[in-house]
């Protein structure tokens, strides 16, 4: 079609040739989009790559880090340019949701699931404990794993960590099962929470902080999402769901004492497992971030969640923001600004520590009457108060509900350094992408 344009324009008057060519100047930037680099493809004998984490080293923001299910570790040293990838070992197995932060000196934590027997579900040590293991050299190679959470029988899952802006005070949380996936109603989940002042090496005894326990069928009635967020005066905060509601918990005294009562912050309508066409599950599990930047929104707490209020057919992307500590919080600001009707889902974000700008990133079908699915990024420079949209996935793609696509996408940020990660799927078979994108570029869309 372009090349039909351009030769139709060579055969008009100046002042038509001017018009045809600026439309197609135009309509070239209106569909460019960022660089998509793909990580990792999914292969024979190999699980396939899911649920990605990835961190912007803040002491290096050329040097970015990426996790991927099961034991992958994806890193770049020049920016994104090039991208090496290392597999991660332990002792006590290496198994999944892969969480990565990076502490204010560029030391990277990659916290996982663990399996020391090797035999997956049907082995006693399955998901036994939360394992950390720390790189100091940018993401190349891995220490030995450090632990918390071991309880047996007991279970452990969904970790996600928070990382003080300028101590060694390193956090994480996680849901504890007394079975997962059992139909006991005896059997109850809990969100446990542990602390390292030793740079990953030692854990403090995990804490239960939730009062309401939840069921153990990983579903909307089990306590589940538990994320972390830490303020320059160390206090620590937690989110997670359970039966509609998000609740928040927190610690004025770095983790060891909490609040009596579990705070309901917002309704989460319809549940976190959410219903959505094309996906075997899809959770809207609530996320964590706190401003620890020098901007007008320093010690804002954000929340980020995904809901069906407006109906099955309409998931939305929402945040509600705290500026006392959690006392008080806005009404939900709904972050895509599409019309009704679509579906938007599996969103996270971060806060530029540099400057205070706040980023989303989701899968969206806005542009779509049937299954296949976009990638957004959304931010705001006003404390999440509005959001400007941008696409940044290159094609769409369609995933298939009898293939696992997991459960969430990652995204990091610092000195306009934005990288976001994500799976798509094609034929059945998922990648894992990412882009690394300039703040000045974002503008510019």
């Amino acid at each position: 079609m372009l090349i039909e344009i351009l030769n139709r324009i060579a055969y008009q008057p100046l002042k038509t040739a001017f018009g045809l060519l600026l439309f197609v100047l135009c309509a070239t930037s209106a569909s460019a989009q960022f660089k998509n680099i793909e990580l990792v493809s999914q292969t024979e004998g190999k699980y396939p790559p899911v649920e990605p984490s990835i961190v912007v080293n803040p002491d290096n923001p050329k040097n970015i880090v990426a996790g991927i299910v099961l034991d992958r570790a994806v890193y770049t040293i020049d920016g994104g340019s090039t991208w090496k990838e290392t597999t991660l070992k332990s002792s006590y197995g290496v198994y999944g949701d892969p969480a990565l932060v990076a502490d204010h000196k560029g030391n990277i934590y990659y916290f996982h699931l663990a399996d020391p027997s090797g035999k997956g579900r049907s082995g006693d040590e399955w998901l036994d404990r939360i394992s950390c293991q720390k790189s100091t050299d940018k993401g190349a190679t891995w220490g030995a794993a450090s632990f918390t959470g071991l309880n047996p029988p007991k279970d452990n899952d969904k970790p996600w960590p928070a990382i003080h802006p300028k101590k060694d005070f390193l956090a994480v949380t996680w849901t504890q099962f007394d079975k997962y996936g059992s139909t006991d109603t005896t059997c109850r989940s809990n969100i446990l929470f542990s602390k390292s002042t030793s740079k990953g090496d030692k854990w403090s005894e995990p804490v239960r902080i939730n009062k309401k326990s939840g069921d153990c069928l990983d579903n909307d009635f089990t306590v589940m999402g538990a994320s972390p967020a830490i303020s320059l005066d160390d206090k620590v905060f937690v989110v997670w769901a359970n039966q509609g509601n998000i609740y928040l918990d927190r610690s004025y005294d770095e983790g060891r004492t909490w609040l009596k009562n579990d705070m309901p912050i917002a309704k989460q309508m319809g549940g976190w497992d959410l219903a959505v066409p094309g996906l075997g599950r899809c959770n809207g599990l609530p996320q964590a971030a706190m401003d620890n930047s020098g901007s007008p929104f320093h010690g804002s707490l954000y929340v980020l969640w995904a809901d069906q209020r407006n109906g099955e057919d309409d998931t939305d992307i929402w945040l509600t923001r705290s500026s006392n500590r959690g006392d008080n919080w806005n009404s939900p600001i709904r972050v895509n600004q599409d019309g009704p009707g679509k579906h938007q889902f599996m969103p996270w974000m971060a806060v530029d520590q540099s400057n205070g700008i706040l980023y989303v990133m989701f899968y969206d079908r806005r542009s779509h009457t049937d299954n296949q699915t976009d990638v957004y990024l959304a931010w705001s420079m006003d404390g999440g108060n509005k959001f400007t949209e941008v696409k940044i996935s290159e094609t769409p793609f369609t995933p298939e509900a009898t293939k696992f696509f997991g459960d969430y996408t990652n995204i990091s940020a610092h000195k306009n350094i934005i990288a976001p990660i994500w799976t798509r799927m094609d034929d059945g078979k998922t990648k894992v992408l990412t882009a690394v994108i300039k703040q000045e570029d974002l503008v510019k869309k």
